[in-house]
């Protein structure tokens, strides 16, 4: 895997409004003072910004794309955990405690990320104190999401309910009705396996069947959902 030593990024100059949870309800002053210190850059896929066990540099901010956040065994299993998309922030947990990352983030597609380091974070909360209800509503959000991914992986009951149960939560991003979704779907069946414990074979093979059954269809780079109460119905979600 390449880091963030290796392959320097392009510089991005324009500032991107922000619209994730953790920016929710700031004040200008704050919104200015952030804009301030990001750091901008754009990475092409596949580019590991950070990995588990690295010494923390600094915050990362999603500006644009989707990052693939996972835990990898001494042995080289990956189970991904999920996917950060716009708005998201990532190492928080590492900023505050002074640890290493505890996951691996690698880009999906091109991304662009801006980077805020340790010291100039740690200034913004002291000039800045009414955040800390942010950072922990951020930090509360990022263990509900853990447990639900364990829940997923764990305790579901079939390699159908855990798939249907991705592409349901995938899927919620990019709605046109309340009945119906379509995901971006670029991913091998390995890697979309490393998300719910499964192998590949078990992927395609449950893949098949929800086509079959028109749970689903391809068009292009595309799953669409015709009907996400019938898919969530099927597998038991």
């Amino acid at each position: 895997m390449q880091t963030t030593t290796q392959n320097s990024p392009l510089n991005c100059r324009n500032k991107v409004q922000h619209t994730g949870d953790f920016f929710k309800n700031w004040s200008n002053t704050a919104l200015e003072d952030w804009a301030a210190m990001e750091h901008p850059h754009s990475y092409a896929a596949n580019h590991t910004l950070f990995a588990e066990k690295e010494e923390g540099r600094g915050l990362y901010v999603v500006l644009d794309g989707e990052i693939r956040l996972s835990i990898n065994s001494s042995e080289g299993r990956r189970l991904s955990l999920r996917i950060a998309r716009k708005g998201d922030v990532l190492g928080l947990s590492s900023m505050l405690s002074g640890a290493p990352y505890d996951v691996t983030a690698e880009t999906l597609y091109p991304a662009k990320v801006a980077l805020i380091g340790r010291r100039e974070f740690m200034g913004f909360l002291s000039r800045h104190p009414e955040i800390y209800m942010n950072v922990t509503e951020e930090l509360s959000r990022n263990v509900s999401m853990a447990c639900h991914q364990l829940r997923t992986v764990g305790l579901s009951a079939s390699a159908p309910e855990k798939l249907a149960r991705l592409l349901l939560e995938w899927s919620e991003n990019d709605l046109s009705t309340s009945s119906c979704g379509r995901v971006r779907f670029s991913l091998t069946h390995e890697e979309i396996g490393e998300f719910i414990g499964a192998s590949r074979e078990t992927v395609t093979r449950t893949l098949s069947t929800f086509k079959h059954r028109r749970l689903v269809s391809f068009r292009g780079s595309m799953l669409e959902i015709p009907n996400r109460t019938a898919l969530a119905s099927y597998a038991g979600a």
